[in-house]
């Protein structure tokens, strides 16, 4: 009896330290989001079977991809530790913009033979322009990323309004868009959506930008410890202006394939998807700290995100209902993220 009772409490402490181990390696991994994904949609394929239909899985599809899209670039400036706000409202200014330049009502492009391409070029040009707006003010002005990208996230969203109402009778969007641009974000070959395609390619650039250059090893370094970088020899202000371009870039491209699937440019593009835009990264295991995050992790995220939105709308919750869940979600994974940072740091 005396050996048992010498025996039991370091078994005890050997099983708890295992458990703890399990629990530690869980909150860890990087399957973790895409188990509770694969999860939830088999909870809701038994409460609600329409879920599983294929026209609904194509919706979670159509849905998600240009979010991908803007998430992908947002987790660039989340990487050096940054945060961009403004990426709604890069929507909506590349929305109007562009399809200004391409409508039948007197687009601005419509006698250059392209107005497709023009428009598509205003697309992206604005989206890289307000992205290296942020970034100059960030890195040369050495302003806070949180107040620079709200303050150009009031501003651009107060422009698309004015430029849409000085530029359309009825002050609300531009419509009558050519249908080859609607393709892009509507149409299919060979039954793949063509939005599948750009938002494939984004993602493998990216990927291969974050994982096999040197620019990418640069942001990782910078979000651990920006000054270990400098005194590394990596450009600090260079690295981290380039990666709000480049987020600003993404949500452009995200625009067109928005803009696209609405066939109309509005200046309310992108207004509730926020959160979206940021838990899509932080969900998937992007940290808000910096330094840590891959392109796989956001498609997790967003992937979670967009598979919890459509199940809540087949519940037929109303939309405050859905708003505050999926807001609980994302606070969950920011603190689940706070709870990862404090780990890494013990080691």
């Amino acid at each position: 009896m005396s050996t048992m009772q010498a025996i039991a409490p370091g078994g005890t402490a050997e099983a708890s330290r295992r458990r703890r181990g399990l629990a530690v390696r869980l909150l860890m991994s990087e399957y973790l989001v895409p188990g509770v994904t694969v999860i939830y949609f088999l909870v809701m394929w038994a409460l609600v079977p329409a879920i599983a239909t294929t026209e609904t899985l194509l919706d979670i599809l159509a849905a998600m991809l240009p979010l991908l899209v803007v998430a992908i670039g947002q987790t660039f400036v989340l990487i050096v530790a940054g945060i961009d706000l403004s990426a709604p409202s890069i929507l909506a200014t590349a929305s109007v913009v562009g399809a200004s330049m391409m409508t039948g009502d007197g687009g601005f492009a419509l006698g250059t033979g392209v107005p497709v391409l023009v428009g598509i070029v205003a697309f992206l040009a604005v989206g890289l322009l307000i992205g290296l707006l942020n970034g100059v003010c960030t890195t040369r002005l050495g302003m806070p990323p949180f107040i620079v990208t709200l303050t150009t996230m009031m501003f651009f969203g107060g422009f698309a309004l004015f430029y849409t109402s000085a530029l359309t009778e009825d002050g609300s969007s531009f419509g009558d868009l050519p249908a080859s641009f609607v393709a892009i974000g509507q149409g299919t070959v060979v039954g793949v959506p063509y939005s599948l395609g750009v938002a494939g390619v984004v993602m493998l650039v990216a990927h291969l930008v974050l994982s096999r250059t040197v620019f990418g090893q640069w942001l990782y370094a910078i979000g651990r410890n920006p000054r270990a970088a400098a005194i590394s020899g990596v450009p600090v202000r260079r690295a981290v202006l380039w990666a709000f371009a480049i987020s600003g870039l993404c949500a452009g491209i995200a625009s067109v394939l928005y803009t696209g699937r609405l066939e109309t440019g509005t200046p309310v593009l992108g207004q509730r998807i926020l959160l979206d835009i940021v838990g899509g990264a932080v969900i998937g295991g992007v940290s808000l700290f910096g330094g840590q995050g891959r392109v796989t992790w956001t498609l997790y995220g967003v992937l979670f995100l967009s598979v919890v939105d459509k199940g809540l709308q087949l519940l037929g919750l109303d939309l405050a209902s859905v708003f505050a869940i999926k807001g609980l979600v994302i606070l969950c994974a920011a603190v689940l993220d706070a709870v990862r940072h404090r780990l890494m740091l013990r080691g």
